[in-house]
């Protein structure tokens, strides 16, 4: 059966805000003559004209980037040491690839405001509005309020996020991979801070990813 992939990736950019300021990539670009003082590493003396078609060596950008920058996948590894009882748990390297090769199923979760928390029932009524039944290995993408919203200075206070409830009801259905368009899987960290302040229920904090 043919497949159709669909490019859902961002762009790194050192403007366009995609991560808190901590967290933002830094990326240096070089035009083809200020990388010259390299090339000459390897032909001393060979000025930027005198190269082949006189614009001196390459252009190159060095980056500076996290694991969390732009879009990436996450391994069991960045939630918690040890997964299923115990075991160590996987790293990005043996996450098997073809997981991520499956159909995929979008979720639109739109309309909730920003720092609601998805609920199992949520998930289920999405599923039944848009006559989907899961199977296992499907890939679950989530659209929220955030996929409109990079770059806004407050792209990580935006979209809602799914919830221990919502993500076990995926996992009990035999999902593997998941997707968002927000910072995180989670509600906006603001939000969750707000209700471990009223509460002091710090089992709030990440709640979708630790499950």
């Amino acid at each position: 059966m043919p497949r159709k992939f669909v490019d859902l990736s961002i762009y790194l950019e050192n403007d366009v805000i995609s991560d808190p300021p901590f967290m933002r990539p830094e990326i240096t670009y070089q035009n083809h003559a200020e990388t010259v003082k390299e090339a000459q590493i390897f032909f001393p003396g060979v000025e930027a004209e005198q190269y082949p078609g006189g614009e001196g060596f390459a252009a190159a950008e060095t980056v500076k980037l996290t694991t969390h920058n732009g879009t990436h996948l996450d391994a069991p590894w960045h939630f918690h040491p040890t997964m299923d009882g115990g075991k160590p748990a996987m790293t990005i390297d043996e996450v098997p690839l073809d997981w991520c090769f499956r159909p995929g199923i979008k979720l639109d979760f739109r309309h909730f405001p920003d720092g609601h928390v998805v609920t199992g029932q949520e998930v289920e009524d999405e599923l039944k509005r848009i006559e989907v039944e899961l199977q296992p290995m499907d890939i679950v993408l989530v659209n929220t309020a955030a996929g409109k919203a990079l770059g806004n200075p407050d792209f990580v206070n935006i979209g809602c996020g799914m919830g221990y409830e919502a993500t076990m009801y995926l996992l009990e259905r035999g999902i593997k991979v998941t997707g968002t368009d927000a910072w995180s899987w989670d509600a906006p960290f603001s939000y969750t801070a707000e209700k471990v302040k009223e509460t002091g229920d710090t089992s709030l904090i990440w709640e979708g990813h630790k499950a």
